[in-house]
């Protein structure tokens, strides 16, 4: 089949999903959800192919394992999103003019949503159905490190699909080679938008590369800021949690940032992270204030190479600071503007940051580990974007609609 054929299907099948009831959605999603659990094995096994084709100390490794119990989370966040009430046909605004024409301005899918995506085959479960129920068409391309695993996602998906007589073009998964890519980025009228999930190579070559408009889901470089006004017994949770619950994720925490005059908590505030082995880059002071506490070999000294980097891996930087200013520059210089976190107890502090913080999402005496689009309560999301156009943060069902303005008139002409 050529590529052209893959985009006709997928605009013929916007067509044919038009217009679907609520209560049809609803049955396929949960059945969907139904069978990911029941056919785990079969699911694990075509998962393990692709495990055994990559190094698993790639930071990718993560990322494309499946397991039962995340197989569980999966079909938990499909459920959830069928469950939440569809954005489609809500009304935006509404007015009646001076010549008695009545304008709404209503909810509306955006269309085919194409997804270059890598070694994440839980994304094609995710953008499904989120795109399902926005009443949009997903156009998948996934990397070649997860083909097994996302084939055996899709043939699920189309067994959804066809057990209540839906097209299964709705959900196209595209052939893992390079030329699909390309093809992708040349679909002009056919896909409407184009969503990067991945590396930051990856995005920036969909950004550049790309004719049809891209939402970009950037990478996370993230950092938490541990003010002077700082509780102890409260970051040291945080910042554990922040970095090693899952490395591979891009709310994972690359840089703490510490106010000078609080160097002395450093070790109590890492003393967890040391036990899990995260590897630390550290600036002088800080360098200098741990080395007596911080097991030697997973203490570095940083360069400005570590500051600015998401490591994906049990890895971190460490800056010292000596005023909130500072804080806030060194994260304008380096943030990816995905999310940042202070702790602090002082109010004008906090407001400052929250003020000063450009970012997607930011903290307040929290991980960063909760943005996510079902700790959002989005049931889901497909992406993080971290442009401002059209959708910031988690991406969930209200970002994949645009809107359309319907005009109502008894006969009404313009002079």
């Amino acid at each position: 089949m050529s590529y052209k054929a893959y985009f006709e299907n997928a605009v013929a099948a916007g067509y044919n999903i038009a217009g679907l009831d609520a209560q049809t959605i609803h049955k396929v999603l949960l059945y969907l959800a139904d069978i990911a659990v029941e056919q785990s094995v079969v699911l694990l096994a075509e998962n393990q192919k692709d495990l055994d084709r990559m190094d698993s100390t790639d930071p990718k490794y993560d990322r494309l394992m499946l397991t039962h119990e995340r197989i569980e989370g999966i079909a938990a966040d499909i459920r959830n999103v069928a469950q939440l009430d569809s954005p489609l046909g809500e009304v935006l605004s509404e007015t009646e003019r001076p010549n008695g024409l009545h304008i709404s301005k209503i909810r509306v899918p955006l269309g085919v949503v194409g997804v270059i995506y890598e070694a994440r085959p839980n994304v094609t479960f995710d953008v499904f159905a989120l795109c399902f129920k926005t009443g949009n068409v997903s156009l998948l391309k996934g990397g070649s490190d997860a083909d097994c695993s996302n084939q055996a996602i899709i043939g699920l998906i189309h067994q959804a699909l066809q057990k209540f007589d839906i097209d299964v073009n709705a959900a196209i998964l595209l052939p893992a080679e390079r030329s699909a890519t390309d093809a992708l980025f040349n679909a002009v009228g056919y896909v409407d938008v184009l969503i990067p999930r991945g590396s930051q190579a990856l995005i920036n070559a969909v950004r550049e590369n790309s004719k049809v408009p891209v939402i970009e889901t950037g990478a996370g470089i993230v950092h938490t800021y541990f003010d002077e006004f700082g509780d102890v017994e409260i970051a040291a949770p945080i910042i554990y949690n922040a970095k090693t619950r899952r490395v591979s994720v891009c709310n994972a925490l690359d840089c703490l940032i510490i106010h000078a005059s609080r160097l002395t908590e450093l070790p109590r505030l890492l003393s967890k992270c040391g036990d899990a082995g995260v590897e630390l880059f550290a600036d002088e002071a800080a360098l200098q204030q741990l080395t007596r506490y911080y097991p030697q070999h997973l203490l570095k000294a940083a360069n400005k190479t570590h500051f600015g980097t998401e490591f994906l891996a049990m890895k971190m930087a460490v800056k010292t600071v000596d005023s909130l200013q500072e804080a806030l520059d060194h994260i304008a210089n380096h943030s990816s503007k995905h999310s940042e976190a202070i702790i602090s107890e002082n109010a004008n502090t906090i407001e400052r940051f929250l003020n000063k913080v450009d970012a997607a999402a930011v903290y307040v005496n929290a991980s960063t580990a909760f943005t996510d689009g079902a700790q959002f309560g989005l049931g889901a999301e497909i992406g993080i974007s971290t442009q401002k156009l059209h959708a910031r943060g988690p991406m969930g069902l209200a970002e994949l609609t645009s809107y359309k303005w319907i005009v109502k008139g008894h006969g009404q002409t313009r002079s």
